[in-house]
C-alpha cells in the first residue's frame, strides 16, 4: 500500500511540475511584463494611426470644390452673382478654377456671340459687411470694403452650327426630346485660373467668388457653377496618390518616435523617483567591504598566541593533576583541582617548588613546551633530564 501511495505521489508531482512552473512568481512577473508591453504597444500603435489621420486631414486640402452661383438680373446691370467658398482652401497650394455655364440654345444666346466672364476672388469680410453690391465700380456703386485677391476675365461662346446641321440634329434627337432625356442646351466649361496660389495668412485665403457676365445681348442661363480643383505637388501628391503606402510609412515613423520617447520618459522618471543614497537611512546603507590584506604571519606550533580561544583540558595518568588551558590572550594557568582534596585526605603537601618551576617556565617563555606531565620525566632548568619525584615519596 505504501509503495502504491509513493508511486501515485510521484506521478502527481510529475504532472504538477508544468503547472507549478506556469504559476510560479517568475512566470507571473513575466506574464505581467508581457501584458503591459502588449497593451503599451497597442496603445502607441493606435495613437500613431490617429496621429497620421489627423496629420493627413490637416495637411491635405480637399481635392475638389464646387459651388453654385445664383445670378442676378435686371436694373440695367449685367447678370452677376456670388458664392461662399469653403474654408478648406490652403495657402501655398496651386488651384485650377473654372466656371461651368449651362445655357439654352436660344436665338438670343446664339446672337450674343462672344461674351465676357469676369471672376474675382474676394478676401474675407466681417459679418456686418453687406454683400448686396458686389459689382465692380464700372457697373455702378461698389462696396469699397471688399478686397479682391485675384481676378480673371475670359471670353466664351456657344458652339456654332449651321441651320441645316441644326435641323438634322434636332430631328435625330427628337425622341429623346419628347421623352425628356435630352434638352436643347449646351454646357460650357471655361477655365479662369491655372495654378493660382494664395499667400499665408487667413486674410489672404479667398472667402467668396464673384461672377459677372458681360454681353451685348440679354442672355439666358440655366445654371452657373464655380469649380475649384487642387493641383497637388511634392509630398501632398505622394500622400494623396499612395494612401496605403503613406499610412504604413508614416505610422511606423510615428510609432518609432513614440516608442523611443516613452522609453526615454520612463528612464527619466525611474532615475528621478529612485531614492538616492543620501535619502536612505543609516541602517539600510551597505557597509563597503574593504579588501583584506593576506595574513603573512608564519604559524608557530609552539606559540600560545596561535591556540584557539576555546579552553581545553588535558587529562593525566593516575592521580596526577589535570592540565587546563584558557584562551591565548590570557595567561595560561594550571589549575590543580585535587590539591585541596589530597591535602585533606592524605596530609601530603603538594609539590609547590615543582609547580612553581613549571609556572616560571610558562611565565618566562612565550613558547609553549611540553611539561612532561604523564611521563614522569621533566627537564631540568640546566637542560639535564631527571626523574620526577612521586607524590607518594617513591
Amino acid at each position: 500500500m505504501g509503495a502504491w501511495r509513493s508511486i501515485l505521489t510521484d506521478a502527481a508531482d510529475s504532472l504538477l511540475v508544468p503547472f507549478r512552473a506556469a504559476t510560479s512568481k517568475t512566470a507571473q512577473r513575466a506574464y505581467l511584463g508581457t501584458a503591459l508591453f502588449t497593451l503599451s504597444t497597442l496603445f502607441l500603435l493606435g495613437a500613431s494611426s490617429l496621429a497620421f489621420i489627423v496629420f493627413y486631414n490637416l495637411y491635405i486640402p480637399k481635392i475638389g470644390l464646387e459651388r453654385t452661383i445664383h445670378l442676378q438680373f435686371g436694373n440695367e446691370v449685367p447678370p452677376h452673382g456670388s458664392a461662399q467658398l469653403s474654408s478648406s482652401l490652403a495657402s501655398s497650394q496651386p488651384y485650377d478654377i473654372s466656371l461651368l455655364l449651362h445655357l439654352p440654345r436660344t436665338p438670343a444666346n446664339l446672337a450674343a456671340g462672344n461674351f465676357m466672364i469676369d471672376l474675382a476672388l474676394l478676401a474675407p469680410q466681417s459679418p456686418s459687411v453687406s454683400t448686396a453690391h458686389i459689382l465692380p465700380s464700372s457697373f455702378g456703386p461698389a462696396n469699397s470694403s471688399m478686397s479682391v485677391l485675384s481676378q480673371s476675365r475670359r471670353p466664351a461662346i456657344l458652339t456654332y452650327a449651321s441651320p441645316l446641321v441644326e435641323s438634322a440634329q434636332t430631328l435625330s434627337y427628337m425622341p429623346w426630346y419628347i421623352i425628356g432625356w435630352k434638352k436643347e442646351s449646351e454646357a460650357l466649361e471655361v477655365s479662369m485660373f491655372e495654378g493660382v496660389q494664395f499667400a499665408k495668412g487667413w486674410r489672404n485665403i479667398p472667402d467668396r467668388a464673384r461672377v459677372v457676365i458681360e454681353a451685348d445681348e440679354k442672355m439666358q442661363f440655366y445654371e452657373v457653377f464655380v469649380k475649384i480643383r487642387a493641383r497637388f505637388q511634392g509630398l501632398r501628391w505622394i500622400l494623396y496618390n499612395y494612401k496605403l503606402t503613406s499610412f504604413a510609412i508614416f505610422t511606423s515613423a510615428f510609432f518609432g518616435v513614440s516608442l523611443i520617447s516613452s522609453a526615454v520618459i520612463y528612464l527619466i522618471f525611474t532615475f528621478w523617483l529612485s531614492p538616492s543614497p543620501k535619502d536612505e537611512p543609516e541602517s539600510q546603507r551597505k557597509i563597503k567591504s574593504e579588501p583584506q590584506e593576506p595574513d603573512t604571519k608564519t604559524f608557530n606550533p609552539f606559540s600560545i598566541s596561535d591556540l584557539s580561544d576555546t579552553a581545553r583540558a588535558f587529562p593525566n595518568r593516575g592521580r596526577q593533576n589535570r592540565l587546563e588551558l584558557s584562551g591565548p590572550a590570557e595567561t595560561r594557568t594550571i589549575k590543580n583541582e585535587s590539591e585541596g582534596y589530597l591535602e585533606e585526605t592524605t596530609g601530603i603537601q603538594p609539590l609547590a617548588a615543582e609547580a612553581d618551576d613549571e609556572d616560571e617556565g610558562y611565565a618566562g617563555s612565550s613558547t609553549w613546551r611540553d611539561s612532561g606531565i604523564g611521563t614522569g620525566i621533566e627537564e631540568d632548568r640546566r637542560g639535564v633530564p631527571r626523574r620526577r619525584k612521586s607524590s607518594w615519596g617513591t
